[in-house]
């Protein structure tokens, strides 16, 4: 059977397949043989994962010790809980997109506030007291497996990052994440792409908060639709995800799942015209039982297919005794 990766690591680009406790599964940590010796994203903070990515390098001839720049996608921890491990071991530069800046180099006080967020979303959206608190000691649990770093070259949209034997293009596509970030190596037409698209599962648009101060949630849905947008304008032969295997044909992917949301934001939109239901109502609707144990989650893709029904003036928000409760326009 043909290696799927087999056209990246003719390029230099050798994925790692690093294990995480989470129900996505191995996360794609990627080397890339060049100068200087460049790791990207580095998998969760444990101890399996830290000796399976040393392994891994080892086995393409490098030590950790090699390693001189690590590139982060986005500030998920599945993908930067080893970062700050390598670069204390290698003295390596770590880049990331300007917007996960203050995430990373502040990860404890930043997740936590993150949680706040996310109990005051599931409380507005009709998520039990006691189910919210659970999943928040969950959460918490999981902290542990990210890690703060220092981010020692800022990157912005549009910047290049230079390697002896290739150019990346970086181009920052939020919407999965507030960071989430590709790197295009244009002459090749392969793009490094971290969780921006993923081609066995849709990537689940996480709401956020705004870091304006105004507590209001971000519309994430609609920020990862016209971040594919931008996608589907580049020309790339192979997509290099953070999970799963790669992408061959981007364009395709994109408009199914452009299809698939505007599928679900017209199923939303008939559970909503049948009666007036608070999010959680509607995940329970469509996902059973899932809709507990995955709670934000779920939560989060309802949110933002209601934002994009908002967008279109086909639903209203109002409030129900402190809880969101969303009905179909006349």
């Amino acid at each position: 059977m043909t290696d799927p990766y087999a056209p990246a690591a003719a390029a230099g680009v050798h994925r790692l397949a690093i294990p995480t406790p989470f129900a996505v599964g191995r996360v794609n940590v990627y080397l890339i043989e060049d100068d200087p010796l460049t790791l990207v994203d580095a998998g969760p903070n444990s101890g399996t994962s830290f000796d399976v990515l040393q392994r891994g390098i080892a086995d393409l001839g490098h030590s950790l010790e090699d390693i001189e720049l690590v590139l982060l996608t986005h500030q998920h921890i599945d993908h930067l809980g080893l970062v700050s491990l390598v670069a204390a071991h290698s003295g390596a530069d770590v880049a990331a997109i300007e917007a996960a800046v203050p995430f990373v180099e502040n990860f404890s006080v930043e997740a936590q506030a993150d949680d706040d967020f996310a109990g005051d979303v599931m409380l507005r959206h009709g998520i039990a007291e006691d189910v919210t608190a659970a999943l928040q000691s969950v959460s918490r649990a999981f902290r542990a497996w990210g890690s703060r770093v220092d981010v020692t070259r800022v990157l912005r949209d549009g910047d290049h990052v230079e390697l002896r034997d290739r150019t990346f293009q970086v181009a920052f596509r939020p919407g999965h994440s507030p960071s989430d970030t590709v790197f295009w190596d244009r002459d090749r037409g392969q793009l490094i792409a971290g969780d921006h698209l993923l081609a066995h599962i849709s990537s689940n648009p996480l709401i956020t908060r705004r870091r304006d101060g105004s507590g209001e949630r971000s519309k994430a849905l609609i920020a990862y639709l016209d971040s594919l947008r931008l996608t589907r304008e580049m020309d790339l032969e192979l997509v290099l995800p953070g999970h799963g295997d790669p992408v061959t044909d981007h364009r395709k992917l994109i408009d199914d799942r452009f299809a698939m949301h505007a599928r679900r934001a017209d199923k939303i939109h008939r559970l909503v015209s049948e009666r007036p239901r608070t999010a959680y109502e509607v995940a329970q609707a469509l996902w059973g039982n899932i809709a507990v144990t995955q709670a934000f989650l779920t939560l989060s893709e309802v949110l933002g297919h209601m934002d994009l029904l908002l967008a279109d003036g086909r639903v209203r928000e109002h409030d129900r005794d402190g809880v969101s409760v969303f009905e179909a326009s006349p």
